[in-house]
């Protein structure tokens, strides 16, 4: 019975995910980062150096900060590194892993050079996201605040458009924040299937005994830990990736250099392979593995959407609960997500995975990626990459299940707005249980099942978004111009919020924390002399 039920969804799923991910698609995706990467003159370029002063300065101020603005009462605001550790850990996990490895062994090589295009018009796309989710987002009576694309696209798109045509395009945007919601919540649980699922796999790998049971033991505790940190909400996931994250990232980043430079030799190859098999791919092992146009650029596309979100709008869910004022500050924080996510973790994992990697052992050997991968690590460090990689990977994977929970209960409070606030809190607390006892059916099911379902849970919730995106286009554009006319001291009023009463509140905290920062300045100088 539950193999018949399986193979229904396994079959339904991929009539689906074809649907989903074809050619169309993946036009919207890079059309919509064409259109950014135009309208804004290439600012992820241009703005980078910008981005990075804007987001690594803010993010030293504010380790072990707590959140809140400025100590504001009754606000549940999180810090800008805690929202942006949030939004990482959402981002950084298992695909940029586990899930590069995957496109690689399904794609070939080449499917790299297409996640890092997803990542080049991502950096942008993120960007905007970032900038109008705080723009649109509210502040709830209880002093938290919500925000992401189901509040930007049904409250922003015709917004200024009058007449007839400004009505219909109202109810378009609220049709596809709605469409938004449904497809986040559906995609949380989808995400967080596959951590879990590559958590099981992981420890399967390195503990004996029936993989059955292991994997239901795995889930049990998977869910158990979840349950006790999820209850505590945002500012509770915002404290726990802010210590896991940073550390995580960087034993990665050290251990993976360490790989790359023992193979140092076979570098070049690695990239000679990326950019010779961009559009089709046939192993040198035989001729048995080829690969087309269309399977290739699928693969990285999807897996680099996957990988660091940039399209979702997945990760502004966490952006939204930022102190920050300015949409466009933390905007930069989309760019640099991006770039991180993908040009620095998935580009090392890929060239760790093809300098030390037979091509036997990535198409011909029918091993799992999860143990292609570790085997890369375990060639160079021994028992020692074993033991870091089990503990790396269900890191990595818990805590990107940690922020799709806060993104699917966003999203479900977003379709209960009209119920109340008992009504939506009866619905929240339904979507927890939900969510947590799925963790656990995630880890027994099929691995390829889990990915399968997330890429087509993932696409859905990218197609309203991605809409919206460029409908709103100009507004964003609008909103950075706004930004960078204050910061050269043009006398102009701010865009901080849609909202007339927050613009004026967020407006004063901007005035009154300069005020702040130039008497601190001041002191410091007096002191000095």
């Amino acid at each position: 019975m539950w193999d018949k039920i399986i193979n229904a969804i396994e079959k339904g799923n991929g009539w689906l995910n074809e649907i989903v991910w074809g050619w169309p698609m993946i036009i919207l995706i890079l059309g919509t980062g064409l259109v950014l990467t135009i309208r804004s003159k290439v600012m992820q370029v241009r703005k980078f150096g910008t981005s990075v002063g804007e987001t690594i300065v803010p993010t030293v101020k504010s380790i072990g900060k707590k959140g809140g603005h400025k100590g504001k009462k009754g606000e549940k605001s999180i810090s800008q590194f805690e929202a942006f550790a949030t939004a990482i850990s959402g981002t950084v996990g298992t695909g940029n892993i586990v899930g590069v490895t995957s496109a690689i062994m399904t794609g070939g090589p080449g499917a790299v050079f297409w996640m890092w295009i997803s990542a080049f018009f991502g950096m942008i796309t993120n960007y905007a996201e970032n900038v109008l989710g705080l723009f649109f987002r509210k502040k709830e009576t209880d002093g938290d605040f919500s925000g992401g694309p189901a509040y930007y696209l049904s409250e922003g798109i015709g917004r200024n458009v009058k007449g007839k045509g400004g009505a219909a395009l109202k109810t378009f945007g609220k049709i596809l924040g709605v469409m938004a919601a449904v497809f986040c919540t559906f995609a949380a649980i989808g995400m967080s299937g596959v951590q879990t699922n590559k958590i099981s796999t992981t420890f399967q790998e390195v503990v004996s005994g029936d993989s059955k049971t292991i994997a239901l033991i795995v889930g049990i505790a998977v869910a158990a830990v979840l349950a006790l940190i999820v209850l505590g909400g945002i500012k509770s996931i915002g404290r726990v990736t802010s210590i896991l994250v940073p550390f995580m990232s960087l034993l990665f980043i050290l251990m993976a250099l360490v790989v790359i430079f023992a193979n140092v030799t076979a570098i070049g190859g690695a990239f000679a392979m990326i950019f010779s098999n961009m559009f089709e791919f046939e192993a040198a092992v035989g001729g048995v593995v080829g690969y087309s146009f269309a399977q290739i650029i699928q693969k990285g596309l999807a897996r680099g959407v996957f990988s660091n979100e940039a399209g979702l709008g997945s990760s502004v869910i966490a952006h939204s609960a930022s102190e920050t004022r300015e949409p466009v500050k933390q905007g930069f924080w989309g760019i640099f997500e991006v770039f991180f996510d993908t040009f620095v973790i998935c580009t090392l994992t890929a060239l760790v995975v093809l300098v030390s990697t037979s091509q036997e052992t990535l198409y011909m050997s029918g091993l799992a990626d999860t143990t292609v991968s570790m085997l890369a690590f375990k060639d160079v460090f021994g028992l020692f990459g074993e033991i870091v990689y089990s503990t790396i990977i269900p890191l990595f994977a818990f805590t990107t299940i940690l922020a799709w929970s806060y993104y699917g209960e966003k999203s479900v409070d977003f379709l209960f707005r009209k119920t109340g606030d008992t009504g939506r809190k009866i619905a929240r607390t339904v979507f927890k249980v939900l969510y947590v006892l799925l963790v656990i059916v995630s880890a027994v099911i099929d691995g390829e099942l889990a990915w399968a379902i997330s890429d087509t849970a993932n696409g859905l919730m990218a197609l309203p978004n991605l809409i919206g995106l460029v409908l709103m286009s100009g507004l964003v554009v609008k909103i950075t111009k706004n930004y960078f006319d204050r910061k050269k001291g043009k006398a102009v009023a701010p865009l901080l919020s849609v909202y007339d009463d927050l613009n004026a509140e967020f407006a004063q905290d901007l005035v009154e924390e300069e005020t702040e920062e130039a008497a601190v300045e001041a002191e410091a100088q007096a002191a000095q002399e």
